[in-house]
């Protein structure tokens, strides 16, 4: 048992890791694209929605998690996607994908437009369980990733980081990137207090990811 702050979540139990692995093998259907409130689904189920910068890997997460190589649409273009997508996981799960954030290349109009939409989601979605927000292992906790766990902090939400790309840090920058990311989740009081640790590549972290999804009441 580790007394660090924010510990790297544990292997799930049997139980747990198959209840992911069942949850993720069904039915993962792309549901709509949404722009506006308006186009939300209806909140019938519990959802958990994911976050991050552009180009952290959020895309092949998705598809590594739910073993489906195009589920979610990679682009190399940052802040191409302009829309919240849901994604149905079996009848009793959505899983959402947030636009990705910090592009610079995107008009102002439209970071404004989406930044709206954002926080009138985080606020107003009482089915939202929980938010991952995706960090580049490699770099840790950037300026942009504070103003949306801000944004978390103040929405009530509870979000848990969930570090990518893993497998590219070395193993020297470990450690050094974990301080760093947990001195900052400490300013943040809606932050869940675990890490995980996935590699979409080598799978990492995987199984630990499918089963928080699934155990989520």
């Amino acid at each position: 048992m580790t007394d660090l702050p924010y510990p790297i979540a544990a292997e799930p139990e049997q139980a747990e890791a198959e209840a992911g692995r069942k949850l993720f093998a069904g039915e993962v259907e792309f549901v709509k694209g949404v722009v506006a409130m308006s186009g939300l689904p209806e909140p019938d189920r519990l959802e958990v929605c994911f976050s991050g910068r552009s180009n952290v890997g959020k895309s092949s997460l998705i598809n590594a998690l739910t073993g489906r190589k195009a589920l979610a649409r990679a682009s190399n273009t940052p802040g191409r996607t302009q829309e919240i997508n849901y994604f149905s996981l079996g009848s009793q799960r959505y899983l959402v994908d947030l636009p990705g954030y910090g592009y610079a290349n995107a008009p102002l109009d439209k970071v404004e437009k989406w930044q709206r939409l954002l926080k009138q989601y985080l606020s107003g979605r009482a089915t939202l369980r929980r938010a991952f927000v995706l960090i580049d292992h490699r770099h840790g906790i950037k300026p942009v990733d504070s103003e949306i766990l801000s944004l978390l902090d103040s929405a009530a939400v509870t979000f848990q980081v969930v570090l990518t790309k893993a497998d590219k840090v070395k193993e020297k920058d470990r450690e050094k990137v974990l301080e760093q990311v947990r001195k900052a989740l400490s300013k943040h009081v809606a932050a869940y207090p675990e890490l995980i640790v996935t590699s979409a590549e080598k799978g990492w972290g995987l199984p630990t990811l499918r089963a928080t999804i699934a155990t989520l009441v």
